[in-house]
């Protein structure tokens, strides 16, 4: 065979290994999404691009409710009373 055929062999590998590993991160993509729809609320069924949007409301709404908790503790210390 010529090198031209041994090219051609080569670059054919490298197509199918390109494609198995794009369809993996794909899986793996795909994987992580649903997970997300799980752990944030009203997520299920959701596209990738409304999930997302959820999922940051869901952070800031998280952060508000840390903020409040730690100004609580800090009205309520012990000793206070």
């Amino acid at each position: 065979m010529d090198g031209n055929g041994c090219e051609n062999i080569s670059s054919a590998k490298l197509g199918v290994k390109r494609h198995r590993r794009r369809a993996a991160a794909h899986g793996m993509a795909r994987m992580k999404v649903k997970k997300l729809q799980k752990l944030v609320p009203g997520g299920e069924g959701l596209k990738a691009d409304q999930l997302f949007l959820r999922t940051a409301d869901y952070i800031l709404h998280l952060k508000l409710q840390v903020n409040v908790l730690q100004a609580l503790s800090k009205i309520y210390q012990p000793g206070d009373s």
